[in-house]
């Protein structure tokens, strides 16, 4: 089967997150079972020729040109791009748009509506009911045709499912499909060794929504209980880094604080399994592909109750999941730091991080994710395309 990923943008430091990732690992996994998956993107920070793959996986990037600078990423395009992805789309079997309301995806998704292509739409929490005219203009000249006429809408959690379907109004969507974020599997931590202090990592885009500032507050309530712990902040910043440094030299926390900066895939792996906790206190969290990652290792989590991950993580013990909310900043932190010391304890820290691994390894993987993708490949190729084989192609 011939696969068209179309992702807003690609970055040396992975700078966009999720939906690039969802799409490498996704391309990477329908690829080793033989599929033709590869990836369309713009590109953007690279010093020299845009890369032709990533991870092992074929891409197709374009230098992406800043339309409209104020909407940040939801302004930049590339006409070159566009051509191209109307005409690939011509030989694809199924086209996979990781939508949201921006220049790239969204007049993607609308050319693979006329080219006549099987389109399925993934919009990782990014397309909601909103009061922004801008957004709803969006909405009005292109993001609900092609909610209501893609061949398959998938949605990672309930409450995700219900707000593709508020932007749809008043058509109800029928072909939406569960399908959460998966990871490879990986071989559980060794223990720390004796005598290491222990490690609390916040890994993720360094931005307002994700609350590093919560993280970096509830340290001296940490430091207190354990002199010695440090504080690992990793991932590109997207506007909120000077603040949150700021916080910690108010706070008189500097010297515990390690600032690294963007990861690469197994940077990441390794900073998971370097850590004994993981924290990430975002609000309106859909369903961290960062979260699986630490877990994977065997890491537990501490999570609030907006993120999509939140009863996954409850139900098995694999972290604590906390309630956080805007405005809260002093309460928010309290609640982090306790739920670090909490797990910082070593039975409670062993039965989580247990926990955590067998719930992502179980149920979170790739191979299961793929799986599920699969099926609904082949059922949109078959209402599309009756009587068309969607059997394995080699992959080239």
């Amino acid at each position: 089967m011939k696969i068209l990923h179309i992702v807003t943008l690609h970055t040396p430091d992975h700078a966009f997150g999720g939906p690039t990732r969802v799409a490498l690992n996704l391309s990477k996994a329908q690829r080793a079972g033989g599929d033709d998956a590869r990836i369309m993107a713009l590109g953007d920070g690279f010093d020299g020729p845009l890369p032709d793959t990533v991870e092992g996986v074929p891409v197709h990037l374009f230098q992406a040109r800043h339309l409209l600078p104020a909407f940040e990423v939801s302004g930049i395009t590339s006409a070159a791009l566009l051509r191209t992805a109307h005409r690939m789309m011509r030989g694809a079997d199924v086209v996979h748009v990781h939508l949201m309301r921006d220049l790239v995806t969204l007049p993607a998704a609308l050319l693979a509506l006329a080219s006549g292509t099987p389109l399925v739409v993934q919009t990782h929490g990014m397309v909601d009911p909103t009061e922004k005219r801008v957004a709803q203009l969006t909405d009005l000249l292109g993001v609900r045709r092609v909610l209501r006429r893609a061949d398959a809408v998938l949605h990672l959690t309930e409450a995700e499912r219900l707000d593709v379907n508020a932007v749809a109004a008043p058509v109800a969507l029928t072909r939406t499909v569960r399908l959460v974020n998966g990871v490879r599997p990986q071989e559980f931590k060794p223990a720390r060794p004796a005598g290491r202090p222990p490690t609390v990592l916040f890994l993720a885009r360094i931005q307002a929504r994700k609350r590093p500032e919560d993280f970096v507050s509830a340290m001296p309530a940490v430091l207190a209980e354990h002199p010695d712990a440090r504080f690992v902040l990793a991932g590109p910043d997207t506007g909120a880094l000077p603040g949150t440094l700021d916080l910690a030299r108010r706070l008189g926390v500097m010297d515990a604080l390690d600032h690294v900066g963007p990861l690469g895939h197994e940077e990441v792996l390794a900073a998971g399994r370097e850590a004994d906790v993981y924290v990430l206190p975002s609000i309106e969290e859909p369903l961290g592909v960062s979260v699986l990652e630490a877990m994977s290792v065997g890491t537990p989590a501490v999570i609030t109750r907006t993120c999509g991950l939140a009863p996954d993580v409850a139900r098995a013990g694999a972290g604590r999941v906390i309630d956080s909310r805007v405005g809260q900043d002093a309460a928010n932190a309290d609640k982090v730091a306790r739920a670090v010391l909490e797990l910082l304890e070593p039975e409670a820290n062993a039965a989580a991080g247990k926990a955590a691994y067998e719930l992502v390894n179980g149920h979170f993987t790739i191979e299961v994710v793929t799986r599920t993708l699969r099926r609904t490949y082949e059922d949109v190729v078959r209402r599309r395309k009756p009587g068309v084989s969607v059997s394995a192609s080699p992959a080239t």
